[in-house]
């Protein structure tokens, strides 16, 4: 493999695990009443990559699963970033 699939695949694994911890960790902050990590940057967060993870993670420890700008716009995110990476695959390679 050369170094940007490396690159790229070492950014996504990275990115969902920081996914799951901030998702546990607000998770909990929540249940302690403590400080919280803002929706905004949950959001940000799962566009830059950390979709599935964070999915993943809210559905399984049920977190913010009764908010629609999670639920929907979470997996939303996710298809439009397989519809880019799908675009830019067959960009490269052809049809």
């Amino acid at each position: 493999m050369n170094f940007l699939v490396c690159f790229i695949i070492t950014y996504i694994i990275v990115i969902n695990i920081c996914a799951v911890f901030i998702t546990i960790y607000d998770k909990i902050a929540a249940i302690r009443h403590k400080r919280r990590i803002s929706e905004k940057t949950l959001l940000i967060i799962s566009f830059f990559g950390g979709s599935v993870c964070m999915y993943l993670t809210m559905l399984i420890i049920r977190h913010k699963t009764r908010r629609i700008k999670f639920m929907l716009g979470i997996p939303l995110i996710l298809i439009a970033q397989l519809t880019a990476v799908f675009l830019i695959l067959v960009k490269i390679y052809g049809k």
